[in-house]
């Protein structure tokens, strides 16, 4: 008697942990129910995937949302909307959030907030601060918690540490790997004079090599003298890349894709302020080693760090612009464009994105595609050549710095725990996402 399921994937090529090749794959009740030639199976609805690739659910773990607090430059709906529109089937949300993501109220307000409205499943981070230190082990393993977020720099009021003591507080705390934005804040300040008003060009030269490096060295250092695991965010320099590859048993790396793409001072001159990100995008020679990082394993895993302001707030003057960019629906196909162009494999590519993340923070069934594992798959035309435009960007800051871009590679399909949520272009299921679960910190 045939098979019957309630999604069929046939015809598609699938790109997995285990190689790439022509298999179908059948859903059941939200999970993956089989894998391989399933011609004789029946399903509720067929997906013909012909031409196309089917890779496990994308995992961006790096995004700031905006809700509660500044929702007129993005919340939780429209965020997750940009996400699933680019093929990202689950975000980890920032904690820098007014109200602060910062305790177990402020946790699930955000996931009342998120059940019913967001469109990708998702997970929340929780700030770590000079007050909460003692309620962490708490808070780390609340459902829906990503973790705890630091930031080390780049950050003011309660959620800055930035200081060796408060750092070692915190990890002495904490048993999850914890994630950190790293760059030096008495560097930072020591510095400032070297903002031109009006040149954003200056931003990395305030914002300098040293300032990351300095930062990430004393993490490291921090991390082996307690005994945990740290993630290090968005890795701008060449010398974090050199450093951090003597220190992988204890530091994780993440990259972004515009410290990837983009380059100094050219992206200044073309973008202005929106090329300002924390910490910037710097000189060819950072991005050539980011890229060493990726082709040698050095690097774990990708995050958009997508951070959103409105374009009015980011014609402002240098250095009174703020920094962020859009970054969560170009993930893809930015990424898919550099497959194309023969710097990375689609496996690594599946490896950074989704089977890295689900390795790095424990998620469960979730990253493979896998019998039993959650049914979220990114479905890609490789081949297919698009223009990135700012009318695409379903951020309600409608802009993005690739603008004008022509990329090869693009998301067809996004489909989260069974449900196809986005198709060729087209939002098909509301609200549908859900909370990401954890193995350290399942219920």
């Amino acid at each position: 008697m045939p098979e019957t399921f309630d999604l069929l994937f046939k015809g598609g090529t699938v790109a997995n942990q285990d190689g790439i090749g022509a298999r179908d794959v059948g859903v059941r009740d939200g999970r993956i129910a089989a894998i391989g030639s399933l011609p004789g199976a029946a399903a509720g609805e067929v997906i013909n995937c012909k031409g196309l690739h089917i890779l496990p659910g994308v995992i961006d773990t790096q995004v700031h949302f905006r809700e509660p607090g500044n929702t007129h430059k993005e919340d939780l709906e429209s965020g997750s909307r940009a996400a699933v529109m680019g093929g990202v089937t689950a975000v980890f949300e920032m904690p820098n959030t007014d109200p602060l993501t910062t305790s177990a109220a402020t946790l699930e307000d955000k996931l009342q907030r998120a059940r019913g409205r967001m469109h990708c499943d998702f997970a929340f981070f929780v700030g770590g601060t000079h007050e909460n230190i003692k309620d962490l082990p708490e808070l780390e393993m609340l459902p829906g918690a990503a973790g705890i977020k630091v930031f080390m720099g780049s950050s003011t009021g309660k959620l800055l540490v930035a200081d060796d003591e408060g750092l070692r507080a915190v990890l002495t705390q904490i048993r999850r790997r914890a994630s950190f934005h790293a760059e030096d804040e008495p560097r930072l300040e020591a510095r400032k004079k070297e903002r031109v008003e009006g040149d954003p060009r200056s931003h990395p030269v305030w914002r300098d090599e040293e300032a990351a490096l300095k930062a990430t060295q004393r993490l490291v250092k921090i991390a082996r003298e307690t005994g945990k695991r740290v993630h290090v965010l968005h890795i701008s320099t060449g010398e974090e890349i050199d450093f951090l590859a003597a220190h992988k048993d204890v530091a994780s790396v993440e990259v972004t894709p515009h410290h990837l793409t983009l380059e100094a001072p050219e992206c200044y001159e073309r973008l202005g302020t929106r090329a300002q990100m924390n910490p910037p995008v710097r000189e060819a020679r950072h991005r050539e080693k980011i890229w060493h990082g990726v082709t040698q394993g050095i690097v774990d895993i990708l995050g958009s760090d997508h951070a959103p302001h409105t374009l009015e707030e980011k014609s402002k003057p240098y250095p009174a612009s703020p920094s962020g960019m859009t970054g969560v629906q170009t993930l893809v196909p930015l990424m898919l464009d550099h497959v194309a162009a023969g710097r990375l494999s689609l496996e690594r590519f599946v490896d950074l994105s989704s089977a890295g993340p689900a390795r790095l923070f424990g998620i469960a069934s979730k990253g493979r595609i896998a019998v039993g594992y959650d049914a979220d798959f990114t479905v890609v035309d490789l081949k297919r050549k698009e223009t990135i435009k700012n009318s695409w960007i379903a951020s309600k800051s409608q802009w993005t710095p690739y603008d004008g871009k022509t990329v090869t590679g693009w998301p067809a399909g996004t489909f989260v725990r069974g449900r196809k949520v986005m198709w060729q272009g087209e939002l098909v299921t509301a609200g549908s996402g859900g909370v990401v679960r954890f193995h350290e910190s399942l219920r």
